[in-house]
C-alpha cells in the first residue's frame, strides 16, 4: 500500500471514516473524467457517529452536508476532489465500485453485506486523484449469506416487507408510522438486526433512529 493511500486513510480515520479500498478506473468504470485513482470512503459500525454528532449543524440533510464538508477538505489536501452517491443524475455506480474493491455482495435484503461488518456499513463518498497511486489489492472472502441457512433477515420483519419478490417499501414505511413500528424506528430495521453477521457493529440507537427517520421523511 502506498504512502499516499495511507495518508488519506489516516486523515479519514481521524473523523471516524474508513478508506474502503481503491482502484485505477478504466473507461468501463464510469468514474469521473480525469480520475486516475479512486478511493472509496465509508463507515462501519458506530465509530464515526460521535464525530458526526460533534460536527453536525442545523441544516437540511445534515449527514450528507457534514460528509461533504469533511471529505471535501481531506480530498483537497490530497490534491484531489470528492464525488458522492447523491451526485446526479446520472449517479455514479457506488455499489459496483464497492464490489470491485471489497469482498461485498448483495444480501437477501438488497444491501451489500460485508464479511466483517455485516450489514452495518455504508459508502459515503469517493476521493478522486488525477494521478495514479498504489492501492491495496482486493481481498477475497466468502459472503456470510452463503453459509447462513436460517436467513432470519427474511422472516423477522413484522410486516413481511422482504421476500423473494423484493422489498415492499410502502409496507415498511406504513409500519414505521404506526405505534407498533416504534422498535424498528428507534433501534433500526428488525430484519437488518436479525442478520448474525457483523453483530458487534450494530449502530447505536441514536444513529439507527437517525437513519430510520430520514428514510421515513424521504417518503413523506
Amino acid at each position: 500500500m502506498s504512502g499516499e493511500y495511507d495518508v488519506i486513510a489516516a486523515a479519514l480515520a481521524e473523523v471516524g471514516l474508513l478508506a474502503r479500498g481503491g482502484f485505477l478506473p478504466g473507461p468501463q468504470d464510469n468514474a469521473p473524467r480525469s480520475c486516475g485513482s479512486l478511493i472509496l470512503v465509508g463507515n462501519a459500525g458506530p465509530d464515526f457517529w460521535p464525530h458526526f454528532e460533534a460536527g453536525r449543524r442545523d441544516e437540511p440533510n445534515a449527514l450528507d452536508a457534514w460528509t461533504k464538508r469533511t471529505v471535501d477538505r481531506i480530498a483537497a489536501k490530497a490534491g484531489g476532489w470528492a464525488v458522492y452517491p447523491s451526485d446526479g443524475p446520472p449517479y455514479f455506480p457506488f455499489q459496483r465500485w464497492a464490489m470491485q474493491v471489497e469482498p461485498v455482495s448483495p444480501s437477501p435484503l438488497g444491501m451489500l453485506i460485508h464479511p466483517e461488518y455485516g450489514l452495518w456499513h455504508a459508502y459515503r463518498a469517493a476521493i478522486c486523484l488525477h494521478r495514479e497511486i498504489d492501492v491495496p489489492p482486493r481481498r477475497d472472502a466468502v459472503s456470510p449469506c452463503n453459509t447462513c441457512t436460517a436467513k432470519p433477515c427474511l422472516s423477522t420483519c413484522p410486516v413481511g416487507a422482504f421476500s423473494d419478490d423484493g422489498y415492499d417499501v410502502a409496507a415498511c414505511a406504513d409500519h414505521l408510522r404506526a405505534p407498533e413500528g416504534g422498535d424498528c424506528l428507534e433501534l433500526g430495521c428488525r430484519a437488518r438486526r436479525a442478520c448474525p453477521a457483523g453483530d458487534p457493529g450494530l449502530y447505536a440507537p441514536g444513529q439507527a433512529a437517525f437513519h430510520m427517520r430520514a428514510f421515513l421523511a424521504a417518503r413523506g
